[in-house]
């Protein structure tokens, strides 16, 4: 499953789905938590079944309330037929198996870091690592949660905590061997802050992002999908250890690579399309 970008969709506004659908998106999170009021969560319940119920080509996830809620399990009998569940306010392996228990249940997204509890618990996904999609972070519900008054600076840069909260979420992904999704950049209307977002986020080893406006996934797609000349330099790289079978390091136009060199290419080639 290629999840680049994952665009969320208020669960009781259907009319949005097909547009959603239609912006390229690797995947939909159809909500049913934080977007959508307690009196219209039936109304979005009946949506998303819907929805689900129909023959569509993208792939499709739903965000279920809290596990302590009480509308967790209505929302997984909505969810029958997604392709995931992404779980807010999960606080480790025992929140997934908590979600497991409640009955058949598709692949998880945890959002991992928005209670204080589940920062202490990122390390432990790697236990439930078979049953999860990928492992992903709020820079939002945290903050409140701890009474801070924001998560970011005056230019947008998370503050040094939720620089580590996010580094943890990532370290913790590749620990689970499970793709890393980065958060949302929620100013929709910047576009050159949106693609530096992205940026830094391949950059630093994440596979993916979420997005919360269809603007924002053609710049997401582009950003965390590796160009021709990387494909080709990782290729080469491959090549260059097949020619040279049980060499530690080689030379490669003029520059010295090694084994780990050889692990990234055979992963950026993993994620490329044409594989």
């Amino acid at each position: 499953m290629r999840l680049r970008s994952l665009l969320f969709v208020p669960g009781d506004r259907p009319e949005r789905f097909a547009k959603a659908e239609a912006s390229g998106a690797d995947a939909l999170i159809l909500d049913l938590e934080d977007s959508v009021s307690p009196e219209k969560k039936p109304e979005a319940r009946a949506a998303v079944a819907a929805w689900l119920a129909g023959a569509q080509g993208t792939t499709c996830l739903v965000r279920v309330n809290p596990i302590d809620s009480e509308h967790v399990r209505a929302d997984l009998d909505a969810a029958k037929g997604a392709d995931g569940i992404v779980l807010p306010k999960a606080e480790g392996a025992a929140s997934v198996r908590a979600l497991l228990a409640m009955g058949d249940c598709p692949p998880v997204l945890p959002i991992a870091t928005e209670t204080a509890a589940a920062v202490f618990q990122l390390g432990s996904y790697r236990e439930v690592a078979a049953h999860l999609l990928g492992l992903t972070w709020g820079a939002e519900d945290l903050p409140a949660a701890i009474g801070a008054v924001s998560s970011r600076e005056a230019d947008g840069g998370y503050t040094p905590p939720y620089q580590m909260v996010r580094a943890l979420t990532l370290f913790g992904a590749h620990a689970a061997g499970v793709a890393p999704i980065e958060t949302v950049y929620p100013d929709i209307a910047d576009a050159e802050g949106l693609a530096a977002y992205v940026a830094r986020g391949r950059r630093d080893g994440f596979t993916g992002m979420m997005a919360i406006h269809p603007a924002q996934v053609a710049a997401i797609n582009a950003g965390f999908s590796p160009s021709e000349a990387e494909i080709e330099h990782a290729r080469a790289i491959v090549q260059a250890f097949a020619d040279n079978p049980g060499a530690g390091a080689l030379k490669l136009g003029g520059k010295m690579i090694d084994r780990p060199h050889l692990k990234q290419a055979e992963a950026l080639l993993a994620r490329a399309p044409c594989g």
